[in-house]
């Protein structure tokens, strides 16, 4: 059995490490505030963008999972997790391998193109570019790292689109803008079944893009979501002259690997989150 830790125990974070731990692997979570009751998973108090927090952590770990955020949407925020948090702990973890969970934001395209782990990763705003620079330091630490790129993630207490919908919102319909969604349960699900094809000696590549198999125009998706709740459709925005973040996220690497998606549409995802409101 290996010993994880697990930096940045959110929803995601905290459910893969019980996830792990109930595979029988010694898991410590990493969080400034531990819940008082941690049931089966250690934890330590630590922030990693304080020096002398990282000077108190242990290196008696063999995998890491990085599932850090910043605060928020800011340069300062983004600086102090990807840039002087994640270079104190690669410092310190440097002999471990690394899964870095990073987004799709990373991608510059916006005329709809596709993409994928070979699509030029060069994105506009400068917290991107942060985050881009990040998954670079991990992956040049050691070739067996592996970067994960996330889209929009949704799922309970992550129900911005449901809200946004009730708001008849005014979106563009023509050209369509697409967007991409992935379900937190296959956040998890992936982190997992890539640690467990790792531990079966399989090849990994350095990067894999995680997005459900539908990414679909936003007039599309809100009007599904209205039509659902019985409220509103959308209304029709003029086309952005210079859109921003559009593109269609292809997942083929990762399915050739074997994953199979928990939610493969945004449809069976936001069915089961309505089946509780």
């Amino acid at each position: 059995m290996e010993r994880v830790l697990v930096m940045g125990c959110g929803a995601i974070g905290r459910q893969l490490a019980h996830n792990l731990s109930e595979q029988g692997h010694f898991v410590t979570g990493l969080k400034r505030s531990p819940p008082i009751s941690a049931g089966v998973i250690d934890y330590i108090a630590a922030d990693i963008t304080s020096l002398a927090d990282v000077a108190s952590i242990g290196t008696d770990f063999d995998y890491v999972f990085f599932i850090v955020p910043a605060d928020g949407r800011t340069e300062k925020s983004y600086r102090a997790v990807y840039e002087a948090g994640l270079q104190s702990m690669l410092d310190k973890l440097n002999r471990q391998r690394w899964f870095f969970v990073s987004s799709t934001s990373v991608y510059g395209q916006s005329q709809g193109e596709w993409v994928d782990e070979k699509s030029l990763a060069r994105p506009d705003s400068l917290t991107s570019q942060l985050l881009r620079q990040a998954e670079q330091q991990v992956m040049a630490l050691n070739p067996l790292n592996v970067v994960v790129r996330f889209s929009g993630i949704y799922g309970p207490g992550r129900e911005y689109l449901l809200k946004m919908a009730r708001q008849q919102p005014s979106v563009q319909q023509h050209p369509p803008y697409f967007t991409n969604r992935i379900h937190q349960q296959d956040c998890v699900g992936i982190l997992a079944f890539l640690f467990e094809r790792c531990l079966a000696g399989m090849a990994l590549e350095q990067c894999y893009l995680a997005s459900d198999d539908d990414p679909a125009p936003m007039w599309e998706v809100m009007s599904w979501l209205a039509g659902q709740m019985r409220c509103p459709g959308p209304g029709i925005k003029p086309a952005a002259i210079k859109p921003v973040q559009n593109k269609r996220c292809s997942n083929e690497r990762l399915k050739a690997l074997g994953y199979r998606f928990f939610y493969p549409s945004y449809k069976n995802g936001y069915r089961d989150l309505l089946k509780y409101e």
